[in-house]
């Protein structure tokens, strides 16, 4: 796969949320991480795909096509097999987040709790219009701030305090659409 047709295939694009990532790029840090976990996968180094992954998007918000490469040329694999892990897990962006990555649970017990209007007052109140969202290939919609960002996320697995969702890293249970304000103005940059 060429460089060319890697950038085609791999949906990165600038987003508002761009100006709080720093763009892809080796560091001797990076490159140290990366080595330590590949060490954990001595018989197949392509083992390391999903570790090396979520690495370069804890680092840098999303995975690049410069990424897929830098990842391919460490496990000495095609980069078209990166490329695959990245569009097959829907929890790799191929696009820069906001600064405040939301992920709304979606599934029967969040729905009937109310997901769906809570997805409807966050990007009501964010200025975020999902309209040209694809729930497959570009789930992350962001605000025109960059700041915030929203997506549907299959079972977050706390059914019994539905509806749920995730701000970033930190998980909030039983946020109902009237909590929508609550919840991001716990959102301090």
């Amino acid at each position: 796969m060429s460089s060319s047709t890697l950038e085609e295939s791999v949906a990165s694009h600038e987003t508002p949320g761009s100006k709080f990532y720093p763009p892809f790029m080796v560091t001797p840090e990076l490159e140290a991480e990366a080595d330590a976990r590949i060490s954990h996968y001595p018989e197949s180094k392509r083992a390391a795909t999903l570790p090396l992954l979520h690495i370069v998007q804890h680092h840098f918000g999303f995975i690049s096509a410069p990424a897929i490469e830098w990842v391919a040329a460490k496990l000495a694999i095609e980069p078209i097999k990166v490329l695959e892990v990245v569009t097959f897990y829907p929890g790799f962006r191929q696009s820069a987040p906001g600064k405040f990555h939301i992920r709304v649970c979606r599934t029967l017990s969040c729905a009937m709790g109310g997901s769906y209007e809570l997805m409807e007052r966050l990007c009501e109140l964010t200025g975020i219009d999902r309209s040209t969202s694809d729930s497959h290939h570009h789930p992350v919609t962001v605000s025109p701030c960059g700041k915030f960002s929203v997506e549907f996320a299959e079972c977050l697995a706390s059914c019994g305090t539905a509806p749920v969702c995730m701000v970033n890293d930190d998980f909030h249970e039983g946020v109902s659409a009237d909590k929508a304000e609550e919840l991001l103005g716990s959102c301090k940059i």
